[in-house]
């Protein structure tokens, strides 16, 4: 591929900031693209984003920033898109700018409601872009410790290895590690998954269950990721890759997981709508509790934690009652 090839972040969020922030490390201008008017203005100003990571500031000289997501998918070669997967359809409609030839990157832990697919199968169905074209950011890797510069480690996938090491080289640093995988599919999928799963650690932890209960909850959580993936694209991985599980474990136990904190404030007694109105940012696992339980409905794997979650978000049903169930189909 060419030299000095141009990279743009879309998205305005936590891990937005933080990709934002590895890139400038390694590069001399990076496009970066929110919707929020207010919040590049005061980066122009302040030179850190208002809302999210604010403790990160920015050599303002390299960033260009824009309201006009067109302008930044014109400019850049690499597209790195990191908003909640509930409203990237939404973005996506704004575009007048062709994709064609741009290769795109998912940092999004989510299924697009609208297609009921992963964000990589997509852009792949609805804009034809191939495959060699797609690749995945995943963990395990909280934005809030790339702001603190604490060591990280993330896994880039995409069916082309050339492209992968391209933007592990890019967001590589003194305190990012990075590696390849050609897994797609499945480290995406796992990306999502473990969201659910970290919602079931978080009920379970507001109920009052203990950490005994917590190990059992993460260990069949992995087992039950691994069911699930293999159904959707059997491939030769080890789910034990940090990719995988190294993810599902700091989403489960981390005082930074939003998944987990929502899935606390179910526990607690929460209503749904009021635990939503209660955080600042987006629980990604609440949309893709409901995709993964649809799609399990053709897929048919044994996936108890999920169908808990599903039931006392979407159903309505006691949290105490499911999880009570749920302890008898765990081992």
């Amino acid at each position: 591929m060419a030299e000095n090839l141009k990279f743009a972040v879309i998205g305005g969020g936590s891990w937005a900031t933080a990709i934002a922030k590895m890139l400038c490390v390694n590069l001399p201008e990076i496009a970066w693209y929110m919707r929020n008017e207010d919040a590049i203005e005061h980066l122009k100003t302040h030179h850190h984003n208002p809302n999210y990571l604010s403790s990160v500031e920015f050599d303002i000289t390299k960033l260009k920033l824009t309201s006009d997501l067109n302008e930044a998918v014109a400019y850049a070669d690499f597209l790195i898109f990191a908003i909640p997967s509930a409203f990237l359809n939404g973005e996506l409609e704004k575009l007048t700018e062709s994709l064609e030839g741009k290769v795109i990157f998912s940092a999004i832990k989510g299924i697009v409601p609208e297609t009921s697919l992963i964000v990589g199968e997509h852009f792949n169905k609805t804009y034809n872009i191939p495959f060699e074209n797609i690749g995945v950011i995943t963990g395990p890797c909280h934005a809030e410790e790339v702001a603190l510069e604490r060591l990280s480690y993330l896994t880039i996938a995409c069916g082309d290895a050339k492209k992968a090491k391209i933007v592990a080289k890019n967001l590589s640093g003194n305190y990012i590690k990075t590696k390849i995988s050609d897994d797609i599919i499945g480290t995406e999928y796992a990306a999502m998954l473990k969201n659910i799963y970290s919602i079931a650690a978080g009920i379970a932890h507001g109920l009052g269950y203990g950490d005994n209960f917590q190990s059992v909850i993460m260990s069949n959580s992995i087992r039950e990721m691994k069911k699930f993936i293999k159904k959707v694209h059997k491939m030769k991985r080890n789910i034990n890759d940090s990719a995988y599980l190294g993810d599902l474990l700091v989403t489960g136990y981390s005082i930074f997981s939003r998944n987990r904190m929502f899935g606390n404030m179910i526990g607690k007694g929460y209503t749904v709508k009021s635990a939503m109105m209660e955080m600042s940012m987006v629980a990604e696992g609440y949309y893709a509790t409901k995709s993964a339980y649809n799609l399990n409905l053709g897929y048919g794997a044994q996936t108890p934690i999920i169908d808990a979650v599903y039931s006392i978000l979407y159903e309505g049903k006691s949290a105490k009652a499911v999880f009570k169930k749920l302890t008898e189909k765990l081992d």
